[in-house]
């Protein structure tokens, strides 16, 4: 029996080329404003979305959420809308077991706006493991949080040797923003908030906001997959592992621009976020060779524990 599949994605740029169909039957419902590229369903390695059934039960699609601009405006009402489907309430640093309809997490890396200091790279990154129950690695020497530039160490100026880090960046929630050292990768599980670690958990949807993402997003011409060399990328998996959605973010041109990227589940289902911010890892200039791409807020369903199988 073929199984139905709703993909509803809820974008703010013009579609700019056909969409690839997958999943089949499929219904397609586009919210359609300024500046963004709609993807359509692949299998992850082509530049596209692509979403399979990494569960049991019958997979349904998540409704997807996406935005780019040259500045806060740009993506904020959709970022908005997207608090809203994950549950409009901000739950901060409360412990749980709360349900996953009282509300979502979100964090900022500004330590209450006004931080502008450099943390040294760590990993794993647990400054958010027990009181928002999320944990961030790399592969790379660890994860700072950091202003594009000034604070007492200098921002990613300073961090990476660049002085043109603190001008073509800029941030969704100042001050700081979030970066891999070393790397572009960077992976979050998630976990019953107050357990510190030690009840795994999954979510029913993750979003992040970018900034400076520079190369493009979609298909090609001709309803193919033309090397658009889309740079950022997000993959969510299961409790089994397997690949649940994996999309490009949108780009938006010039520099110090946002882009914004989420995706909600009927339920909670996602384990594992990968996120591969940029081409290439910080430190060269951001130029034709190279997107150098930073992160801003991320935003997560409540995390619900995960039941062992009998």
């Amino acid at each position: 029996m073929t199984t139905r599949t709703n993909i509803i994605v809820v974008s703010r740029k013009k579609q700019q080329g056909p969409v690839k169909k997958v999943l089949r039957p499929a219904q397609l419902v586009f919210v359609l404003g300024m500046g963004l590229t709609l993807m359509g369903c692949g299998d992850g390695s082509d530049g596209t979305v692509s979403a399979q059934q990494g569960t049991g039960t019958a997979f349904v699609a998540p409704t997807v959420f996406q935005a780019a601009g040259p500045n806060i405006a740009s993506i904020q009402n959709t970022v908005d809308q997207y608090r809203t489907a994950l549950g409009a309430t901000n739950n901060g640093n409360t412990p749980g077991p709360l349900p996953k309809d009282s509300g979502h997490r979100e964090i900022n890396w500004d330590g209450g706006g006004n931080v502008d200091t450099t943390t040294a790279p760590v990993t794993p990154f647990n400054t958010f493991l027990n009181t928002r129950g999320a944990q961030f690695t790399t592969p790379g020497t660890g994860l700072s949080q950091a202003p594009p530039s000034g604070g007492p160490q200098g921002g990613l100026a300073t961090l990476f040797n660049n002085p043109t880090y603190g001008t073509i960046f800029s941030t969704f929630s100042p001050l700081r923003l979030f970066t891999p050292v070393d790397s572009n990768i960077t992976e979050a599980l998630f976990f019953e908030p107050g357990s510190n670690g030690t009840v795994p958990a999954k979510v029913s949807g993750f979003g992040a906001v970018f900034t400076d993402v520079d190369l493009p997003d979609g298909s090609g011409p001709a309803n193919t997959n033309g090397n658009r060399k889309a740079s950022t990328l997000i993959e969510c998996f299961g409790t089994d592992g397997a690949l649940l959605f994996s999309s490009f973010v949108p780009a938006s041109p010039g520099d110090a621009s946002l882009s914004f990227l989420g995706i909600v589940f009927a339920d909670a289902r996602i384990a594992r976020v990968r996120i591969t911010s940029g081409d290439a890892a910080p430190g060269p200039n951001d130029d034709g060779t190279h997107d150098i791409v930073m992160m801003d807020d991320f935003l997560y369903g409540e995390p619900q524990a995960i039941q062992p199988i009998p």
